[in-house]
Protein backbone atom coordinates (compact mmCIF):
# COMPACT_ATOMS: atom_id res chain seq x y z
CA UNK A 1 0.00 0.00 0.00
CA UNK A 2 0.95 3.60 -0.80
CA UNK A 3 0.38 6.85 0.67
CA UNK A 4 0.40 10.01 -1.53
CA UNK A 5 0.87 13.92 -0.29
CA UNK A 6 0.74 16.35 -3.25
CA UNK A 7 1.20 19.90 -2.45
CA UNK A 8 2.76 23.12 -4.78
CA UNK A 9 -0.50 24.25 -5.93
CA UNK A 10 -1.87 27.57 -5.84
CA UNK A 11 -3.16 30.59 -7.25
CA UNK A 12 -0.62 32.20 -10.66
CA UNK A 13 -1.59 33.98 -13.24
CA UNK A 14 -1.29 33.22 -17.13
CA UNK A 15 2.00 32.45 -17.78
CA UNK A 16 3.61 31.79 -14.91
CA UNK A 17 5.15 28.56 -13.48
CA UNK A 18 4.66 25.91 -10.76
CA UNK A 19 6.33 22.95 -9.68
CA UNK A 20 3.66 20.32 -8.00
CA UNK A 21 5.37 17.70 -5.69
CA UNK A 22 3.97 14.22 -4.98
CA UNK A 23 5.39 12.81 -1.54
CA UNK A 24 4.88 8.51 -1.45
CA UNK A 25 4.82 6.99 2.12
CA UNK A 26 5.42 3.40 0.50
CA UNK A 27 7.20 1.73 -2.31
CA UNK A 28 6.81 3.62 -5.62
CA UNK A 29 10.07 2.34 -7.28
CA UNK A 30 8.88 -0.18 -9.26
CA UNK A 31 5.70 1.28 -10.47
CA UNK A 32 5.10 3.68 -13.07
CA UNK A 33 3.84 7.42 -11.40
CA UNK A 34 1.44 9.58 -13.14
CA UNK A 35 -0.47 13.20 -13.11
CA UNK A 36 -3.95 13.95 -13.49
CA UNK A 37 -6.07 16.55 -13.23
CA UNK A 38 -9.48 17.47 -12.90
CA UNK A 39 -11.68 20.86 -13.58
CA UNK A 40 -15.46 21.08 -12.42
CA UNK A 41 -17.89 19.68 -14.39
CA UNK A 42 -15.50 17.49 -16.27
CA UNK A 43 -13.78 14.04 -15.94
CA UNK A 44 -10.60 13.43 -14.60
CA UNK A 45 -7.64 13.54 -17.48
CA UNK A 46 -4.31 12.61 -18.10
CA UNK A 47 -1.49 14.92 -17.68
CA UNK A 48 1.90 13.27 -17.39
CA UNK A 49 3.38 9.74 -16.60
CA UNK A 50 7.31 8.76 -15.84
CA UNK A 51 8.13 5.08 -16.05
CA UNK A 52 9.66 2.89 -12.93
CA UNK A 53 13.07 3.97 -13.19
CA UNK A 54 12.49 7.61 -14.66
CA UNK A 55 13.96 6.58 -18.36
CA UNK A 56 10.86 7.47 -20.05
CA UNK A 57 7.82 9.74 -19.97
CA UNK A 58 4.62 10.76 -22.02
CA UNK A 59 2.58 13.73 -21.54
CA UNK A 60 -1.29 14.44 -23.18
CA UNK A 61 -0.72 16.52 -26.59
CA UNK A 62 -2.12 20.33 -24.71
CA UNK A 63 0.59 20.15 -22.09
CA UNK A 64 3.77 18.40 -24.01
CA UNK A 65 6.01 21.62 -24.61
CA UNK A 66 5.25 23.28 -21.23
CA UNK A 67 5.29 20.31 -18.35
CA UNK A 68 7.69 18.38 -17.11
CA UNK A 69 7.08 14.84 -15.02
CA UNK A 70 10.22 13.88 -13.13
CA UNK A 71 11.19 11.58 -10.22
CA UNK A 72 13.63 11.26 -7.15
CA UNK A 73 13.46 8.48 -4.30
CA UNK A 74 9.81 8.62 -3.16
CA UNK A 75 9.16 12.22 -4.94
CA UNK A 76 7.50 13.08 -7.94
CA UNK A 77 7.33 16.51 -9.52
CA UNK A 78 5.63 18.08 -12.33
CA UNK A 79 7.15 21.09 -13.44
CA UNK A 80 4.66 23.52 -15.05
CA UNK A 81 5.16 26.59 -17.46
CA UNK A 82 3.03 28.89 -19.29
CA UNK A 83 0.22 28.48 -17.30
CA UNK A 84 -2.93 28.65 -19.56
CA UNK A 85 -6.55 29.10 -17.96
CA UNK A 86 -7.36 25.58 -19.42
CA UNK A 87 -4.91 23.75 -16.94
CA UNK A 88 -6.64 25.10 -13.68
CA UNK A 89 -8.20 22.14 -11.55
CA UNK A 90 -7.25 19.69 -8.94
CA UNK A 91 -4.30 17.75 -9.81
CA UNK A 92 -3.72 14.15 -8.58
CA UNK A 93 -0.95 11.76 -8.53
CA UNK A 94 -1.43 8.30 -9.02
CA UNK A 95 0.57 5.35 -9.01
CA UNK A 96 0.55 2.50 -12.03
CA UNK A 97 1.02 -0.69 -12.01
CA UNK A 98 3.81 -2.47 -11.16
CA UNK A 99 6.39 -2.22 -14.54
CA UNK A 100 3.59 -0.97 -16.79
CA UNK A 101 4.39 0.79 -19.58
CA UNK A 102 3.41 3.91 -20.32
CA UNK A 103 1.93 5.46 -23.83
CA UNK A 104 -1.55 6.50 -25.09
CA UNK A 105 -2.98 2.80 -23.73
CA UNK A 106 -1.98 3.44 -20.34
CA UNK A 107 -3.13 6.75 -20.01
CA UNK A 108 -6.09 6.62 -17.88
CA UNK A 109 -7.33 6.42 -14.54
CA UNK A 110 -8.38 2.59 -14.55
CA UNK A 111 -4.61 2.24 -15.07
CA UNK A 112 -3.33 4.03 -11.48
CA UNK A 113 -4.64 1.98 -8.14
CA UNK A 114 -3.47 4.93 -5.99
CA UNK A 115 -4.26 8.04 -5.38
CA UNK A 116 -3.20 11.25 -3.33
CA UNK A 117 -5.81 14.26 -2.12
CA UNK A 118 -5.11 16.32 -5.05
CA UNK A 119 -3.77 19.72 -4.65
CA UNK A 120 -5.76 23.05 -6.74
CA UNK A 121 -3.92 25.18 -9.57
CA UNK A 122 -5.83 28.38 -10.28
CA UNK A 123 -4.80 30.16 -13.04
CA UNK A 124 -6.04 34.04 -13.38
CA UNK A 125 -5.44 36.00 -16.52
Amino acid sequence: QVHLVESGGGLVQTGDSLRLSCAASGSISDYPMGWFRQSPGKEREFVASINWNGGRTYYTDSVEDRFAISRARNTVYLQMNSLKSDDAGVYYCARGRMYMAIGTSTATADNFDSWGQGTQVTVSS
